[in-house]
């Protein structure tokens, strides 16, 4: 964002539209995951077991039920309160006080975007080996502008000089 200012940074959050909301909800993958896919942190999805790293119920793990978009919040499973009448409702956290342990890999543009980050680190050294960069062609400095006289002069003042001149050319002639 490229504000400063805390009121702009609340209102382009909570104004911010459903495609962008989707990075906002990003947690910390498990150190076991991390090392296996070479990526700190996926945004969180329903199924996902999740560990809570903050809060009242640090420690507890159950896996994702429900995102909340509007909210950016996530239900997880096992994680309720109790109602006054007896009644138990889940209990709405962030995600950025979970940590993931188990991904949910069902889908396949999730599988392939994870197969391609650690993937790009390993070829990167090969394809700078095989083309060798080309160095820049430097660009010519444009030279700063002469002030001419002419320049300088005003309009009228060229135009009086001029006459003058073909008057002396007539003369010489002759």
């Amino acid at each position: 964002m490229k504000t400063v200012q805390p009121r702009k940074q609340r209102r382009m959050l909570f104004q911010a539209p459903l495609h962008l909301r989707h990075s906002h909800f990003s947690a910390t993958l498990s150190p076991s995951l991390t090392t296996s896919h070479k990526v700190s942190s996926v945004p969180v999805r329903t199924g996902d077991t999740v560990r809570i790293m903050r809060g009242d119920r640090k420690g507890s793990e159950g896996k994702v039920t429900k995102i909340d978009a509007k909210k950016y919040r996530i239900l997880v499973e096992g994680i309720t309160r109790e109602k006054v009448d007896g009644t138990a409702i889940p209990v709405p956290i962030h995600p950025s006080k979970v940590m993931i342990t188990n991904l949910n890999l069902d889908d396949k543009w999730r599988r392939e975007s994870l197969k391609v980050e650690a993937p790009k680190e390993a070829e990167k050294p090969a394809k700078e080996e095989k083309k060798p960069k080309k160095p820049k062609k430097e660009r010519k400095k444009r030279l700063p502008s002469k002030a001419t006289k002419e320049k300088t002069e005003t309009p009228e003042k060229r135009k009086a000089k001029k006459p003058k001149e073909e008057e002396k050319g007539e003369t010489e002639v002759g």
